[in-house]
């Protein structure tokens, strides 16, 4: 038997008001709304739920059973309501976020833990990943990644300055090969390059001169998905590489790498929280949401 929630709240209404025009009042329907409402759920249930006089309205030994019955559990479905409407002042939940492996600021530490801090009741899940996907599909909450690459139908909250890339290399190797003065000088050196899973080419190396943009396919020696590998691997003198300034600055502050090809590397957008348009959005979307923007007002994720 279908479940009518319509009747049971018509039903509800007159058990409790004993009275069929202060039922419709209640409800906002009219009298022989009420009326017919009920005599349909007897008729589905093939019993008298009321015995109606022209002076009172009472519940029949089948009505005060059914009553009884399903008001605990209609009260337990108005506060499981109630408590889902309280949620945004209490965000709680598993928050699944899928993040870019070169999103330094936001992997650095600092935004995530003070984000548990603030609400301890949510569940952080991060997902470092470098493959394109669609994260609704998938079962993520939000993403974070470069802004020239999300989809114009998310809403994107900037996480990030402007970004530039830039080619790297150890002092040592600059000293035994020189360093490339044009990035089409780039074939002739040993290079180290990165791609997101073996099923994918290379990354192309990209520049702009003179306002046009245009990338270098370089023939990597050696080829890793691991940034750290990357990096390390460069840091010893293993040939240039090619990322995300901020991944390199501490290496280029403390003279173990050195930078190239400055002039033909501009910035470019950075890195943004994004996630699906929602006309509600969940309270631990939100608060993640409202927490990188107050760092970011602070200069914290700068």
């Amino acid at each position: 038997m279908s479940i009518d929630l319509s009747g049971v709240a018509v039903f509800l209404a007159v058990a409790q008001t004993r009275n069929f025009r202060a039922a419709a009042e209640r409800l906002g329907v009219t009298r022989s709304a009420v009326s017919q409402s009920l005599r349909k759920l007897e008729d589905r249930l093939g019993t008298a739920l009321f015995r109606r006089t022209t002076r009172s309205v009472s519940l029949t030994e089948a009505g005060r059973d059914l009553h009884e019955r399903i008001a605990p559990a209609i009260d337990e479905v108005a506060a499981a309501l109630s408590a889902t409407g309280d949620r945004p002042s209490q965000p709680s939940g598993h928050l699944r976020l899928a993040v870019s492996s070169i999103a330094e600021r936001f992997l650095s530490g600092s935004l995530i833990v003070g984000f548990a801090k603030a609400y301890p009741r949510v569940e952080i899940d991060v997902t470092v990943t470098d493959e394109e996907f669609d994260i609704v599909a998938e079962g993520f909450d939000a993403g974070v990644r470069l802004g020239e690459v999300i989809d114009v139908d998310m809403i994107a909250v900037p996480v990030s300055d402007d970004q530039r890339q830039m080619v790297v290399g150890a002092p040592s190797y600059v000293a035994r090969f020189g360093a490339p003065s044009h990035p089409r000088d780039l074939a002739a050196h040993r290079c180290i390059g990165w791609r997101p899973s073996p099923t994918v080419a290379p990354y192309r190396w990209e520049f702009t001169e003179g306002g046009r943009d245009f990338d270098v396919a370089v023939k990597p020696q050696i080829t890793t998905n691991d940034m750290r590998l990357m990096l390390r691997t460069a840091v010893v003198g293993g040939g240039l590489t090619f990322g995300m300034e901020e991944t390199f600055r501490p290496h280029l502050d403390r003279g173990e790498l050195v930078a190239m090809l400055e002039d033909f590397c501009p910035p470019f957008p950075g890195f943004f929280l994004y996630y699906p348009s929602r006309r509600h959005m969940p309270a631990k979307l939100r608060a993640l949401v409202d927490h990188v923007r107050r760092e970011r007002s602070s200069g914290r994720t700068d």
